[in-house]
């Protein structure tokens, strides 16, 4: 089964801190088969972990996530749909950072629901996105 919702780098943080509990609710209501991460998003969980002195706990959350959770590939089709994307937002003088861009065209290309709080996103034309940090 394809992953139909994929989720950013804050909204896979706010599951491994336990912090809201609406991304809790919204994740156990979902097949975890249909949730999945970029592997963007698998590289700034790493990143956070090796960028503390102190990560045992986090390295063991952080892996033990990566475990359960399906891991998308950046495939030739998020990069075709990367680069249009990039594109568009530079012509509309509206930059955005290149790792939500790669998450952005990742999900716009397995045509997927982004599940993110981050405004940024909203810039993207066609995006589908959920914002699970708050009641539904």
């Amino acid at each position: 089964m394809p992953v139909r919702y994929l989720l950013d780098t804050n909204t896979a943080s706010y599951v491994l801190r336990g912090n809201r509990p609406h991304v809790r609710e919204h994740l156990l209501s979902r097949a975890m088969e249909e949730v999945g991460i970029s592997v963007v998003t698998e590289a700034e969980l790493r990143f956070g972990v090796a960028r503390i002195p102190s990560r045992g706990r986090l390295a063991v959350a952080v892996e033990e996530f990566l475990l359960r959770v399906e891991i998308v590939p950046w495939d030739s089709e998020a990069a075709k749909t990367y680069a249009q994307l990039r594109a568009d937002l530079e012509s509309r003088g509206e930059p955005m950072g290149n790792l939500d861009m790669m998450i952005a065209a990742q999900a716009l290309s397995s045509r997927a629901v982004l599940v993110t709080s981050d405004r940024v996103f909203r810039r993207v034309k066609g995006i589908q996105l959920e914002d699970w940090s708050r009641p539904s």
